[in-house]
């Protein structure tokens, strides 16, 4: 079970994913039995992931650090389950477990579905809480507001949540979910609909960021969150892996212009582990690839260079200001 979807499947020879998740949300009042509390709940995350990396990302941003802890999985996982293999012993220091699964198991004993990252797990109780990673991004800009540092930005303003909304909406329709629909698909006829899909919306997506340096309004939200953890694994794994190979990213001017605009602004590169991404898809993927012989390339140092996006104006974290450097044991390796 990968970042694919636990529970996905192919029907028709077009990848279809499994989108039914735990949906008890951590709210400020608490009205779902589970209310915001410094301490309380660990985010169960992995850099590898592209939906997993969205919390990351936003926990930096909002400096939710100092009351949600967080535990990293390693890149790959067995059928079960994603596991703790970066911590000693293999076991999360905090909840004490080896799989993800377990705290799953501690609230649901005959949990039908997949494990998947991102989970919020309760640290008393050891069981998860929810793995709606949709949500939880919204609810870690809205919920957990009170806990939010001094200088966080608004990564989900309320006058322009609508257009928040739909954006994300077409953005997981077409690019996050559709890099998969192009890897997995059963058949040629749903590849090139997957292919043309992708493309015709990144294309979509270039043509609104040619006047704009972010996609909604003037600074960093949660649209371009969602957008960013999909392209920043686009030349490493999507192209080849996933066949999705019209043009590398680093050939689409405007939208790899913007990717490395974002991936220089912090809370977001300083998030981004290649050699944990790359493994994990070469790795795990095995009905792909099945020798799980994991490339070398391709070289990374160009996202590094220059972007010349503050041409088009704006100001990353509006009224507010970059977070500070990660936690040394957050940090990931630096792009050789």
């Amino acid at each position: 079970m990968s970042d694919a979807g636990a529970g996905s499947y192919v029907e028709q020879g077009e990848f279809r994913r499994d989108t039914n998740y735990i949906t008890t949300r951590i709210t400020a009042d608490g009205s779902e039995g589970y209310p915001v509390e410094p301490g309380r709940y660990r985010l169960v995350a992995a850099r590898a992931c592209p939906w997993a990396n969205r919390t990351l990302i936003v926990r930096r941003l909002l400096g939710l650090e100092p009351v949600l802890s967080v535990g990293l999985c390693g890149p790959t996982h067995d059928k079960l389950s994603w596991t703790f293999d970066l911590d000693p012993g293999g076991v999360d220091p905090v909840l004490g477990i080896h799989r993800l699964r377990d705290a799953y198991l501690a609230r649901f004993p005959d949990y039908p579905r997949g494990i998947t990252v991102p989970a919020l797990v309760e640290i008393g109780t050891g069981q998860v809480v929810t793995n709606d990673y949709a949500q939880m991004t919204l609810d870690f800009s809205t919920e957990w507001a009170a806990y939010h540092r001094a200088g966080a930005p608004d990564l989900y303003p309320e006058a322009r949540r609508d257009e928040i909304d739909e954006l994300n909406r077409e953005v997981f329709r077409e690019v996050n979910n559709g890099v998969y629909r192009c890897g997995f698909a059963g058949s040629q006829d749903a590849y090139d609909a997957a292919y043309t899909r992708l493309f015709t919306a990144l294309d979509r997506l270039s043509e609104r960021l040619s006047t704009q340096r972010y996609l909604v309004g003037d600074t960093i939200t949660e649209a371009d969150v969602r957008l960013f953890t999909t392209l920043a694994r686009f030349d490493p794994v999507y192209h080849g892996h996933f066949k999705c190979n019209r043009s590398k990213l680093s050939e689409m001017p405007v939208l790899w212009a913007y990717a490395r605009d974002l991936f220089h602004t912090p809370g977001f590169g300083d998030t981004i582990d290649f050699a944990q991404i790359k493994e994990h898809y070469y790795a795990v993927h095995r009905d792909i690839n099945p020798t799980a012989i994991i490339p070398d390339g391709p070289d990374l140092s160009n996202w590094l260079t220059p972007h010349h996006r503050d041409q088009l104006g704006g100001r990353p974290f509006g009224e507010g200001t970059p977070p500070p450097p990660p936690h040394p044991a957050e940090r990931v390796p630096p792009i050789a």
